[in-house]
């Protein structure tokens, strides 16, 4: 396949290219990541959800997001070593640790991650974490395996602010026409 096909096939299997799902995948997202218990926590969530199942286009783009939604470039460096850093508090402890095995295949979720969650959310919560976890298991997999190419905005962002934790674009590198207009906060 030369790489004319490449970004042909690329371009028919995005998820633009199916309006009707990309628009309610969209309004769904709205409803999940605005929930309770935040924006923030949430795509902390979606971030290393992301991380764990190998994902790094979702990965730049829940990392670079949450900068974006003005979470600290330190903490969002720190989901990388979320367990110890002094950064996060038993609560989100909770939640990232609920979503880094959500995120793994197979699911590596306990009963101790769900009594975990139960001791820190109301159930609201816990149906919305378990939500963005799922949402972005749907987006891993999708643009994991399209190789969907990641704007370029968010590869330069995600090389410089990640690189050094072991981020890298991988396969989800494009050639200048098969760029993105927008990252995260774009459509």
């Amino acid at each position: 396949m030369n790489s004319a096909n490449t970004y042909q096939d690329r371009q028919n299997w995005d998820l633009d290219a199916w309006p009707e799902m990309y628009d309610k995948l969209k309004e769904l997202r709205v409803i999940i990541f605005s929930s309770e218990p935040g924006i923030a926590l949430n795509m902390m969530v979606f971030t290393v959800t992301s991380q764990a199942s190998g994902c790094q286009h979702c990965t730049a783009h829940g990392a670079y997001g949450l900068t974006n939604f003005g979470v600290p470039l330190e903490k969002v460096q720190a989901l990388w070593d979320f367990t110890t850093s002094p950064l996060f508090d038993d609560r989100e402890r909770a939640a990232l640790a609920f979503a880094a095995a959500a995120g793994g295949a197979p699911r590596a979720i306990t009963p101790q991650h769900h009594a975990d969650l139960r001791a820190n959310f109301s159930d609201a919560e816990v149906r919305t974490l378990i939500a963005v976890s799922s949402v972005a298991g749907f987006m891993n997999t999708y643009n994991d395996s399209l190789a969907t190419v990641t704007d370029q905005a968010s590869v330069d962002w995600a090389t410089v602010h990640l690189g050094h934790l072991g981020w890298d674009v991988g396969k989800h590198v494009g050639a200048q026409h098969e760029q993105r207009e927008n990252g995260p906060g774009g459509s």
